[in-house]
Formats: C-alpha cells, sequence, structure tokens
C-alpha cells in the first residue's frame, strides 16, 4: 500500500476529487495548509499599506491505495491540478506498512 500526498492550489480541489472518484479512488482527506515554494510568497496591498505574504494557502490531498492504482492516481492528480503556472503543487508518495479500519478491526488493503 503507498500513501499518496498532493498539495494544490485551493481552487483545483473539486476537479482533484472528481478525478480520484472517476478512477475508484473510495476516500481521502484534505487539510487546509500553508506554505512556500519556489513561489516564494508575494506582496499585496492592503488600504495603501504593501505587506509581504509568505505562507501562501495550498491544499493537501492524503490518500492511501494500493500499489496497482498508485499509477492511475497520480496522473489523475497530475491532470487535474496542473495550471502550468509557479505553484501548482507537488505530490509525495510514501509507502504504509499497516491499515487498521477502527470500527470493524480489518487490516490491510480491506480496511482502506
Amino acid at each position: 500500500m503507498k500513501k499518496l500526498e498532493a498539495v494544490i492550489k485551493p481552487f483545483k480541489l473539486d476537479e482533484v476529487r472528481e478525478a480520484l472518484s472517476e478512477i475508484g479512488v473510495n476516500g481521502l482527506t484534505v487539510t487546509e495548509v500553508k506554505g512556500f515554494g519556489r513561489q516564494k510568497g508575494h506582496t499585496e496591498l492592503y488600504r495603501g499599506a504593501e505587506y509581504v505574504v509568505d505562507f501562501l494557502p495550498k491544499i493537501k490531498v492524503e490518500v492511501v491505495l494500493a500499489e496497482n492504482m498508485l499509477d492511475n492516481a497520480i496522473e489523475a492528480i497530475i491532470k487535474a491540478a496542473h495550471t502550468g503556472k509557479i505553484g501548482d503543487g507537488k505530490i509525495f508518495v510514501t509507502s504504509v506498512e499497516q491499515v487498521i479500519r477502527i470500527r470493524t478491526g480489518e487490516t490491510g488493503e480491506a480496511a482502506i
């Protein structure tokens, strides 16, 4: 099993969720996060005063899935989240050793 974490632009969340649903992903976790990469934040003007926004709002989508679904999920996220502009995000993939569904006690892929 693999855990896929994607950090994306907030307005792309619905498209990413729909793309993952279409390939059979049953559930995901979404977190509002802030950060910066090459974008390095930006300067904004508020009531005539300039201020720097160091951390930009992003969305982190987390999905645990079977290895045979990984490539399709990555491809779906890339297609749905791509704008071609800086700050489109990143995808991280890690291994998951064990999953346990608390309600039923199911383990492994049955618990996903």
